[in-house]
């Protein structure tokens, strides 16, 4: 039994601080350094591009409503993914009671009614926060878009201003949304024990940091066509 404790109280907690760790740094380097992050890249293209909004150019315009309606669909389709499982979750959580007698291995972990709740609540806490995060970022891609096909040339500068206030928001929260949504499911895999906890966390932050940092990015894709 304290082998079973040892492993829910130190792979677990370990696990989450370090993808909350590296979230941490790559905020930081999004702050400091966002020439090196994709997301950093992206945001300040963002801010170009809603400038040259400003012209009135109608070809331009529709260009936008075309870029905002593919992470539109990819918002709601993270949110719809994200309130399916904690309803998927919340119909598991009867059954799963009367099935911890046939679970007695060390990998499963500790199989208590408090561990037990323990893991649902901390994997529907980040599936619903994501839901949550998705739900407004939607709404604040709506609010951009119309934003974005009102603008003209005889527009003041607070005008477009509060379009990319309003743009940068939803974008921020859908990647937010996105992540939250990433970090539940090595929480997800806490039913199957610590171990597969640990494991799914650092596959987890290697492949984000092979996404998330444009030189890395830059250096495979530059490998791919040598």
């Amino acid at each position: 039994m304290g082998v079973i404790l040892y492993l829910d109280t130190i792979l677990v907690p370990l696990s989450l601080f370090l993808t909350i760790g590296y979230h941490a740094f790559l905020w930081h380097n999004i702050k400091n350094k966002p020439f090196i992050t994709t997301i950093g890249i992206q945001k300040l293209r963002r801010k170009a591009w809603l400038q040259d909004m400003k012209q009135g150019d109608d070809k331009k315009n529709m260009l936008a409503v075309q870029s905002l309606r593919n992470t539109l669909l990819g918002t709601i389709l993270s949110a719809t993914i994200a309130i399916i499982i904690v309803l998927a979750v919340g119909a598991l959580t009867n059954n799963s009671y009367n099935a911890t007698h046939l679970i007695t291995n060390y990998f499963f972990g500790s199989q208590s009614d408090r561990i037990l709740m323990l893991k649902y609540c901390s994997a529907s806490l980040f599936l619903l926060a994501s839901f949550l995060c998705s739900s407004v970022a939607v709404g604040c891609f709506v609010d951009a878009n119309f934003l974005i096909n009102a603008t003209s040339a005889d527009d003041e500068l607070p005008s477009t201003a509060h379009t990319g206030r309003v743009l940068e928001r939803g974008f921020s929260l859908a990647v937010v949304g996105n992540r939250l949504l990433c970090i539940a499911f090595p929480l997800l895999l806490w039913l199957l024990g610590p171990v597969p906890v640990a494991l799914s966390s650092v596959a987890l932050v290697w492949g984000l940091y092979e996404l998330d940092f444009a030189c890395k990015l830059a250096k495979n894709i530059k490998q791919g066509h040598q």
